[in-house]
């Protein structure tokens, strides 16, 4: 599934890496040996994953900037010369996205330009993987299929649009500047992850946690929308592969890949939350008010190039990602058990 030795003493600069993603993404990194560096925001509060796991120390070195902060970005790049790039720092909120739309596009858009053009003139950068959304798409609503790769990109809200346009970005750096180097770049558009340590506001699994723990009821905004719904660590074991290929200069890696459940596991808000209510009890009840932020209906991914290119597949079913999610959030040690389902999963044979 991973190949230890090609991840053992690589240069990693992680984006983004005291956010939910970043934070697992750095976790596994370290457990392969890899020598990390991390530029990000500072965490967002004391429950975050980046906080509860501890997980500071694992960084050669880390810190706390702003994508639009320029030069503190150039500066980072060039000092540490990392060999690949993870880029997952954003504004990652729809919510958000409404009521801040100038900070989203800037940091989503500029911030990824800024980045691809600092990772352009570092020589030592091979691999370079931008991480957007499967909101990307032009999504209409009018029938319910599972996006590819190659459908038309979109956004009716700021955050849909920002990751649009950041996929645009990407690819025009790939075809303009990075076509004849020796750097290789990928876009990933990854599912509704799900998993120990989001704690982000205006998220549906946070939300639970802080339900059950209140004994509150949740309050679910939009009941019947239907996500692809995954574990965090399976969309981050598909960065991993994908940025090793691009490394290898293996041109046919290049470009956007899409990284989701099967499809049996696209299920409903209201099913995430019956499901939850087979292990902890929860009381729950709908929203009555039209909720005022558009959310597309049906969202799901096509993900069998990744499947028959990089020999990619979930491993985790619906069940089995919310059973471990809620595991991590009850155990009393957070970094123990994270770096247990991580070596269980990769442990794991296809």
């Amino acid at each position: 599934m991973v190949n230890s030795k090609f991840w053992k003493n690589k240069k990693v600069l992680i984006t983004g890496h005291t956010g939910f993603k970043g934070g697992w993404l750095s976790l596994v990194l370290s457990k392969l040996g890899s020598k990390l560096y991390g530029y990000s925001l500072p965490p967002e509060n004391k429950n975050c994953f980046y906080e509860k796991t501890k997980i500071k120390n694992i960084f050669i070195k880390s810190i706390f900037g702003d994508l639009n902060d320029k030069l503190k970005l150039k500066k980072f790049i060039q000092t540490t010369k990392p060999q690949i790039i993870f880029h997952l720092a954003a504004q990652p909120l729809v919510k958000e996205s409404y009521e801040n739309p100038i900070y989203t596009f800037e940091t989503n858009i500029l911030g990824t330009t800024y980045l691809c053009d600092y990772a352009k003139n570092c020589q030592s950068v091979k691999s370079l993987i931008v991480v957007t959304s499967d909101k990307c798409y032009l999504n209409n609503d009018k029938k319910l299929r599972l996006f590819k790769e190659t459908d038309p990109l979109g956004g009716k809200d700021p955050y849909s649009a920002s990751k649009a346009c950041a996929e645009i970005v990407t690819h025009a750096f790939q075809k303009s500047f990075f076509l004849n180097s020796n750097l290789n770049c990928a876009t990933v558009r990854a599912g509704n992850v799900i998993g120990g340590g989001d704690s982000s506001k205006f998220r549906i699994f946070p939300d639970i946690i802080k339900a059950i723990k209140s004994s509150k009821k949740i309050v679910l905004r939009n009941p019947n929308a239907i996500r692809p719904w995954q574990h965090v660590i399976e969309p981050v074991i598909g960065y991993i592969n994908l940025a090793e290929k691009l490394y290898k200069n293996k041109k046919n890696y290049i470009g956007p890949w899409n990284f989701g459940p099967e499809t049996k596991s696209l299920k409903s808000v209201l099913d995430l939350v019956k499901e939850v209510n087979k292990f902890k009890k929860i009381r729950f009840k709908s929203l009555r008010k039209k909720n005022k932020i558009y959310e597309s209906k049906f969202l799901g991914l096509d993900i069998k190039k990744s499947k028959k290119i990089l020999s990619w597949k979930p491993r985790i079913n619906f069940t089995k990602s919310i059973q471990i999610s809620l595991e991590w959030y009850f155990a009393k040690e957070k970094r123990e058990i994270t770096e247990k389902q991580i070596e269980k999963y990769l442990n794991l044979k296809t």
